[in-house]
């Protein structure tokens, strides 16, 4: 039997709570979906156990991520999801990687939606997953095994979500880079979609750019930014819905 984590995580919000999930069932070996260079062909077995983890953006798994795992074969591997929303909503995000994990062979025995700091307007979710964040997704851990340890059948889960899908389009707020650019091309590098030119790191291809921030969050020179004033009118717009604290669930 072997414990996988597999994630898609621009800015390590989502790595951060699959992990603190997986702790809980032992030694795992992890899979980056953000890793331009990840094997992508994977083969599972019934024995083995993956928590899988994604941000919702807009309400929908982001594309890259399904794109990574689209030759994966699940053999009816135990699956655990996991969404991570930045307080707003997370809409369609569960129920879509669902089906198309299901699809693959997976055989998906629980799922979690947990909140993480909104990963382009930092201030909502700021902070999250704090303390209690971490007890009770430990505690999800717990009720996750306990069910693992009881059955060896699983019921289909029943997530909340439509379709069809809500229509993502993706958001304005492209960052591009400053004159505190070193040119070091680690975001090049890095970019999980290849949205950055590897020769020259001050140009961002905003057609393929996803918004995911990873450049901005791991650029050492913080060089690497959106437009404030996109960000002012974004925040603004959202303040309402992002403000109040939302709690993480556990479907199983």
């Amino acid at each position: 039997m072997g414990i996988y984590t597999i994630y898609f995580s621009p800015t390590r919000g989502t790595e951060a709570i699959v992990k603190l999930l997986a702790n809980e069932f032992g030694n795992y070996k992890e899979i980056d979906l953000c890793n331009p260079e990840i094997e992508l062909k994977q083969s599972f077995t019934k024995e083995d156990i993956c928590i899988i983890g994604v941000p919702s953006y807009g309400g929908r798994v982001p594309a890259a991520a399904l794109q990574r795992m689209q030759h994966y074969t699940g053999n009816q591997a135990k699956t655990i999801l996991a969404v991570s929303y930045g307080n707003r909503a997370y809409e369609d995000t569960l129920k879509e990687l669902q089906e198309y994990l299901t699809a693959r062979g997976f055989c998906c025995i629980a799922a979690i939606s947990a909140i993480a700091e909104h990963f382009i307007i930092r201030q909502f979710a700021a902070g999250r997953p704090d303390q209690n964040d971490k007890k009770q997704l430990i505690e999800f851990s717990k009720q996750i095994l306990n069910k693992l340890n009881q059955s060896a059948e699983y019921e289909a889960l029943s997530l909340p979500g439509n379709k069809p899908y809500r229509e993502y389009h993706g958001v304005p707020l492209k960052p591009n880079a400053s004159k505190n650019c070193k040119e070091c091309g680690l975001c090049a590098k890095l970019c999980p979609v290849g949205a950055i030119s590897i020769t020259e790191p001050k140009k961002t291809n905003h057609d393929l750019c996803i918004s995911c921030m990873r450049c901005v969050a791991i650029c050492p020179a913080k060089a690497r930014t959106v437009s404030h004033l996109k960000l002012k009118l974004a925040s603004k717009k959202m303040e309402k819905v992002c403000s109040q604290r939302k709690e993480n669930e556990l479907f199983i």
